[in-house]
C-alpha cells in the first residue's frame, strides 16, 4: 500500500525525523491520519528495533511538543507485518485547530496542514481563521460549578491498573481551565455530581408500560459506566436450543457491539448539553441514545469508515488510561461486523444506536447446517485448507486483529456449527490446541 492523504510512512524513529510535523498536519485535518514507523516510502516493511523505546520517545515528543494538548487525540500501537514489528501512530483530527509545536507558536513555522501525501505549512490566513473559530464550548473549557469536588474513586481506579496518579493529576490529565479552576471534566469524573444515566426497560415493543427504571449516577463518569455495562451484561441474556446434535447457546445481543456501543455513548455524549446518555431496553430490542449527532464537518461516510473526532478528549484519555476503551477508531467497526449501519440513526440533536434481538429469542433454531452459517463463518470456511491451524493463524487468515470478535463472531459459530473442531477437544485451553475442518465442514466447502 502507497502512501496516500491518510498514510504516512517513516523508516524509523530518529532526532532529525520531524515527527511533530507529520501529527500536526493530521490533528489539522479533518480525518486524522496513520503515520507508519518501520516501512519505507515504497511501503516495504523494514521494521523497528527498539519497540518499547521509540513508542515511549513517540509518546513523549507528541504529549510536550504540541500544543493545544494533543492527549485524548492520538494512538502508538504495535503491528505485525511478514514477521516484523512495526509502529502505527493513530492521530485523529482535532477540535482546537490550529495545532503547532510550541517552539514556533501559531505561526507558518509551527502549524502544518495535510495537502495529498505531504506535511505542508499552513498559510497564517488559515492559522487565523481557525483560532478564531476555535471550539470554546467542551467540557474541557467550561469551568465547573463546584471547585470542591474530590477524585477518591479515580485514584482507586489509577492505582488498581497500575498507574497511580501524582500531585499534578489535574493539570497532568486536564481536568483543569486555561486560568486553574476545576473543568467541566473534572466534575463528571469527581467522587460525587449530579450525572444520572438511565437505563430503563419496558414491557412490550414501546414505552407505555415501564416495568424497570433504573438510575446509576451522581459518582464518577468511571463508576457509573462499569453499573451500566454490569446492569446490561445481566439484561443480554443467554438463550439455549437443543438440537438432536448440539445445544447452541445465543445472547440477546453480541456483547462485544454492545460493550463498544455503551462506551461510545458515554465517553462521546455532549455533556455541554447537561443531558446524559440512555438505554432503553424493549421485548425485541435495546436503543441507546446519546446527546449530539456527528461532529461537524463529519460526513455519515467518514463515521462509518473509522474516523475518530472525539467529542470529549479528555474523557477519551481517561477512558483509554483505564484500559476501558481500545485506539481510537475501532469501536464504529467493530459495532458493524454485527449490526449494519441501519442501526445508527443521526438526529439534529442526538444519535441514536439499535440493536434488534436475537431471532434465536422468537424462533426455533433449525438443525439445517445452512442457516447456522453467518458471513463471518463463510469468510473463514473460505480461507481454511485441510491443514491444522492456531488461533492466531485463523484470525490471520480471516484479518482480524481483535480477538474477543474473533472468537465470538467466527471461531465459536464455526465450532457450534461443527464445521471445524478441535484437535484436543478434552483441553479446550490448551497451548498445543489446533482447529481443523470437519467431514461436514470440508462437505460445506465443496457444495458452496
Amino acid at each position: 500500500m502507497s502512501e496516500t492523504n491518510r498514510i504516512e510512512y517513516k523508516e524509523k524513529l530518529t532526532k532529525d525525523l520531524d515527527l511533530e510535523k507529520e501529527v500536526i498536519a493530521f490533528l489539522n485535518y479533518l480525518e486524522g491520519g496513520l503515520i507508519y514507523i518501520g516501512i519505507d516510502k515504497k511501503g516495504e516493511t523494514l521494521g523497528v528495533g527498539d519497540i518499547d523505546g521509540d513508542m515511549l520517545k513517540i509518546k513523549d515528543r507528541i504529549k510536550n511538543n504540541i500544543a493545544p494538548s494533543a492527549m485524548g487525540l492520538f494512538d502508538v500501537v504495535v503491528e505485525e507485518r511478514i514477521g516484523k514489528n512495526i509502529i502505527k501512530i493513530i492521530v485523529a483530527g482535532g477540535s482546537e485547530k490550529p495545532y503547532f509545536k510550541k517552539k514556533y507558536g501559531m505561526t507558518e513555522k509551527g502549524s502544518f496542514i495535510r495537502v495529498g501525501t505531504a506535511a505542508e505549512p499552513m498559510p497564517q490566513a488559515m492559522i487565523d481563521k481557525l483560532f478564531a473559530s476555535r471550539t470554546r464550548n467542551s467540557i474541557g473549557k467550561i469551568k465547573s460549578h463546584r471547585q470542591d469536588l474530590n477524585f477518591e474513586q479515580l485514584h482507586i481506579y489509577y492505582q488498581e491498573n497500575g498507574k497511580p496518579l501524582n500531585k499534578q493529576f489535574k493539570k497532568n490529565l486536564e481536568l483543569l481551565t486555561e486560568d486553574g479552576f476545576l473543568n467541566y471534566a473534572a466534575y463528571l469524573l469527581a467522587d460525587v455530581n449530579n450525572v444520572s444515566i438511565k437505563v430503563a426497560k419496558y414491557k412490550g415493543l414501546n414505552r407505555v408500560e415501564l416495568i424497570e427504571n433504573n438510575e446509576y449516577g451522581y459518582c464518577s463518569l468511571i463508576k457509573a459506566t462499569k453499573s451500566v455495562l454490569d446492569k446490561i451484561a445481566v439484561e443480554n441474556t443467554t438463550f439455549a436450543t437443543i438440537t438432536s446434535k448440539q445445544r447452541i447457546e445465543r445472547k440477546l445481543w453480541n456483547p462485544i457491539a454492545l460493550r463498544e456501543a455503551i462506551y461510545n455513548a458515554i465517553v462521546h455524549n455532549d455533556y455541554t448539553r447537561e443531558v446524559p446518555p440512555k438505554f432503553e431496553i424493549f421485548d425485541d430490542r435495546i436503543e441507546i441514545t446519546s446527546a449530539g449527532s456527528l461532529p461537524e464537518g463529519l460526513s455519515e461516510m467518514d463515521f462509518f469508515e473509522g474516523v475518530s473526532i472525539p467529542r470529549n478528549k479528555e474523557l477519551m484519555r481517561v477512558y483509554r488510561d483505564l484500559e476501558l476503551v481500545e485506539q481510537l477508531g475501532s469501536g464504529v467497526p467493530r459495532i458493524l461486523e454485527s449490526y449494519g449501519k441501519e442501526c445508527f440513526k443521526f438526529m439534529d440533536n442526538f444519535t441514536r444506536m439499535t440493536f434488534p434481538a436475537s431471532e434465536k429469542v422468537t424462533e426455533q433454531v433449525t438443525e439445517q447446517v445452512t442457516e447456522q452459517v453467518t458471513e463471518q463463518v463463510l469468510k473463514l470456511l473460505s480461507k481454511v485448507d485441510q491443514n491444522e491451524y492456531t488461533t492466531t493463524e485463523l484470525m490471520n487468515l480471516a484479518d482480524i486483529k481483535h480477538r474477543p470478535t474473533f472468537l465470538y463472531n467466527y471461531l465459536q459459530p464455526a465450532l457450534d456449527a461443527e464445521l471445524i473442531e478441535m484437535t484436543i477437544p478434552d483441553k479446550p485451553k490448551s497451548s498445543k490446541q489446533r482447529y481443523k475442518l470437519t467431514v461436514k465442514g470440508k462437505q460445506f466447502q465443496t457444495t458452496n
